[in-house]
């Protein structure tokens, strides 16, 4: 009783078959899809699309209105002295 057992669910699991001890899984079997049905999905995706379209223009404007840009700064840096220079001042 065991994986080599032809009648057993584990020797069928085993060597990849099926029977009386392994059922296979039926498939759903799915009802025809009438034309009412395709319209009313159809419009109902459009009508999501347009309202996600609307909502991104709103988000757009109000960003566009809060945002100001700053200028930027600019900071000067003293510029360091290299060994040259500052043997040439020491000689002076």
């Amino acid at each position: 009783m065991g994986k080599g057992d032809k009648k057993t669910k584990r020797g069928k699991i085993w060597r990849g078959t099926y029977g009386n001890s392994r059922k296979r899984k039926k498939t759903k079997v799915s009802k025809p899809v009438t034309k009412k049905e395709v319209k009313e999905a159809v419009e109902a995706v459009v009508e999501e699309a347009k309202a996600a379209k609307k909502k991104t223009a709103e988000k757009k404007e109000t960003a566009k209105k809060t945002t100001t840009k700053k200028t930027a700064s600019k900071k000067t840096t003293a510029k360091k002295s290299t060994s040259k220079e500052s043997k040439e001042e020491g000689e002076e």
